[in-house]
């Protein structure tokens, strides 16, 4: 039996575990490394291919994997609510993207510091991006959407389209 609530289906029967077995533990490494690695690649090209940053872009990759942004999807009968935690970004530093069936959420903020103490100069520099890529279930109007963000937390509210809204229609008799 499935249950939906805000978006989630939960299944009501237990599920049975099975062990890995020792080749199901390599591949399902293999897959991980092959994920990150497209990834990886995609930040290169994004990048503009510029060399020397191989591992940085292979963090970053693993970081988006392993620490995604985490998201609350919410369908009413005629819109999608949708909250996602970004802390520490700014709305200049977060750029949002809306599909009729996907959101597609880029950030990316730098910081610097730098101190000086006589003829030493301490200078230290950080980046952090993210990006996530959310599809809807439903589809919405992409030109109605709204984003705001207040202490880390996005909130996008998006009408749905008229023929993704949900209707009750009566059963009309047959006429004998």
């Amino acid at each position: 039996m499935v249950e939906k609530s805000t978006g989630v289906q939960l299944a009501k029967e237990p599920t049975t575990l099975t062990p890995l077995t020792f080749e199901g533990i390599f591949e399902r490494m293999d897959a991980v490394f092959d994920t990150i690695s497209r990834r990886a690649y995609d930040i290169f090209e994004r990048n503009g291919r510029l060399l020397g940053r191989d591992w940085e872009d292979w963090f970053q990759a693993e970081r988006e994997l392993f620490h995604p942004v985490h998201i609350h999807v919410a369908e009413s009968d005629d819109a999608l609510a949708v909250k996602a935690e970004v802390p520490g970004f700014s709305e200049k530093e977060l750029e949002i993207n809306v599909e009729p069936r996907r959101i597609i959420i880029t950030g990316k903020r730098e910081s610097a510091k730098e101190e000086k103490k006589g003829k030493t100069v301490y200078c230290e520099t950080c980046s952090d991006q993210l990006m996530r890529i959310i599809h809807l279930p439903a589809e919405v109007e992409a030109e109605k959407a709204t984003a705001t963000l207040k202490n880390g937390i996005l909130e996008l509210n998006m009408p749905k389209t008229a023929k993704a809204k949900a209707r009750t229609i009566r059963i009309q008799p047959k006429a004998a």
